[in-house]
């Protein structure tokens, strides 16, 4: 090959430079992670790879219903899931101004559990056979849940947005509404035994139904929160500073409010209590770089849709062919990553 042809050619190729940016580093390995992800989706079950694989290859309609109408929703639900924890985070964490806000140390997801319970309670329906119109009635009800839970946890911080006290008022309020939704099971017998592995997150509920209805919110709530994330950037400045460049924090708060609700009302409805994904996923993406809201809120949703993802594959196959609730797995691993992160800071103050 000529020097000319050889130089040709690695001008063409993406200088370190372009890939050395979090933006298209995370677009690229999320885009890749969760088709892989899915692909391996496919393969694990309750059958050993083997059997999967030859379903895949040769499978007859028994085998490729189980396939590509159990677990290719599964999975593909699954990251839609992650992706609007994710979102939910990110979100509640530029909003508060603060690295531990979550949909579930807020509150929110404890008020969107108790609501499905609720509703399920009630209606003594289970969550994997609910139609389209039933997964509707179910996120609308988390929703108020959500939003409900949300406004308590303002009431007792006495609107803060910044201090200890509204993490410690988003905890009390968890820990209460958890404690009613116990109550009421405990109270239905059957209703707990339909609940008790919804309530502990678990990803196989989901089918086609389900996973329309997560892509459907994810878009939902990206589109808005990537237009106004702006307003995180000045917020960041300080309100006084936001003000001054003509802001409206009062509507700033409500919008972000109202999608941090409906994204963890959305995922909780569909998969139950999954914690941890929401908070970890933002503080990945931001250890690859400094970046503004608006790219944070895209990384960070690639990011949770893969956490949630691997944890949805690895619960299949850890103790198959029983499964371990995903909620309960990603708790594990996301708490493990939280010690060894205050680890790591306080080896270094």
């Amino acid at each position: 090959m000529s020097p000319s042809r050889l130089n040709a050619i690695c001008s063409a190729l993406p200088s370190a430079s372009w890939w050395s940016d979090p933006l298209i580093w995370w677009s690229v390995v999320g885009v890749l992670s969760a088709l892989v992800l899915a692909f391996l989706g496919l393969l694990v079950g309750t059958t050993d790879l083997g059997t999967s694989w030859y379903w895949l290859m040769e499978g007859d309609s028994q085998a490729q219903l189980v396939l590509w109408d159990i677990r290719l929703p599964r999975s593909v639900g699954a990251w839609c899931a992650g992706a609007l924890l994710a979102l939910a985070g990110a979100m509640a964490q530029g909003l508060f101004r603060n690295p531990l806000a979550d949909p579930y140390l807020l509150g929110s997801a404890s008020g969107a559990a108790l609501a499905v319970a609720v509703v399920l309670a009630g209606g003594e329906a289970s969550v994997a056979t609910l139609a389209w119109t039933g997964r509707l009635e179910l996120t609308s009800a988390a929703f108020v849940g959500a939003c409900g839970a949300m406004a308590l946890t303002l009431l007792l911080a006495r609107g803060t947005l910044q201090t200890q006290a509204l993490l410690l008022s988003g905890i009390v309020v968890a820990f209460v509404l958890g404690a009613m939704t116990s109550m009421l099971l405990l109270v239905s017998v059957d209703a707990w035994r339909a609940m008790q592995s919804f309530l502990l997150g678990n990803t196989g509920f989901l089918g086609w139904s389900a996973t329309g209805f997560l892509a459907l919110a994810c878009g939902v709530c990206l589109a808005p929160g990537l237009w106004l994330a702006r307003g995180l950037d000045a917020l960041t400045l300080g309100e006084d500073t936001a003000q001054s460049l003509g802001l409206s924090l009062r509507w700033l708060r409500l919008a972000y409010l109202g999608l941090v609700c409906l994204a963890t009302a959305t995922a909780v409805a569909q998969v139950g209590v999954v914690s941890f994904v929401g908070l970890v996923a933002p503080h990945l993406v931001r250890q690859t770089g400094p970046m503004n809201h608006r790219r944070l809120l895209w990384c960070s949703m690639l990011c949770g849709g893969a956490l949630l993802q691997i944890a949805d594959v690895l619960s299949r196959y850890l103790i198959s062919p029983a499964e371990l609730p995903v909620g309960v797995l990603t708790a594990c691993l996301g708490g493990m990553y939280l010690l060894l992160l205050m680890w790591r800071r306080g080896s270094h103050d």
